[in-house]
């Protein structure tokens, strides 16, 4: 797998320091899971983060805070099994299992999504994307932040190739229409900001029918 499309300085920065929204992080952290070189980053980012913690003053605990902490440590361990069941999905990275997934919807020839259940104090929603080979998307910007990270297959667009493990990190400037390379289904995490706007006239015409 040769990975060439990596998540910011920035980005790796603010998932280190633990200040990304939930679903964000957990494409940052599909990423992670499949790029060595940006595993690597990581620790330096987190080395600075401890770094910093040690000039921090010391804040008391909250009363009860030992005997919640205390107390989840006593909790059977059926989170742990859930985990360990959903990693026979093929198409679930690895930092997803254990979460509630939907199930596969049609919105479009050829495309399908599976909304992930995750909290998010930003609005970010957090879906899977599946494909077929050879599809092409309309051309489209959106209101918010879209961010990708290829599982399976390929795609293109006007700003490269993308494959598993690439990171494509858009905002409301990107306007994109991606197709699918032959060969396999593409399939994506994806946490998006905002909606799509479709801009081609077709485009317009199907978007009361999209709700991404």
């Amino acid at each position: 797998m040769t990975i060439t499309h990596h998540p910011s300085d920035v980005t790796l920065s603010a998932f280190a320091s633990a200040t990304l929204d939930e679903a964000r992080g957990a494409v940052v952290a599909v990423h992670l899971s499949l790029c060595p070189q940006c595993r690597r980053a990581m620790r330096a980012f987190e080395h600075v983060a401890g770094r910093l913690l040690e000039d921090i003053a010391p804040e008391p605990l909250s009363a009860g805070a030992a005997e919640r902490t205390l107390s989840r440590l006593d909790q059977p361990a059926a989170a742990a099994e859930t985990a360990a069941a959903a990693t026979t999905d093929p198409e679930v990275p690895a930092p997803l299992p254990g979460r509630a997934l939907g199930p596969w919807r049609r919105i479009g020839l050829g495309v399908q999504w599976r909304p992930v259940q995750i909290h998010s104090d930003e609005g970010v929603r957090l879906f899977l994307l599946k494909a077929a080979p050879g599809t092409r998307l309309p051309r489209h910007r959106h209101t918010g932040t879209e961010w990708t990270c290829v599982i399976q297959g390929a795609f293109r667009h006007q700003h490269g190739r993308y494959g598993a493990g690439d990171f494509d990190e858009a905002d409301e400037t990107v306007e994109h229409s991606p197709v699918v390379e032959d060969g396999e289904a593409c399939v994506c995490v994806v946490a998006l900001q905002g909606n799509l706007q479709l801009e081609s006239w077709l485009g317009r015409l199907i978007q009361p029918f999209i709700r991404l």
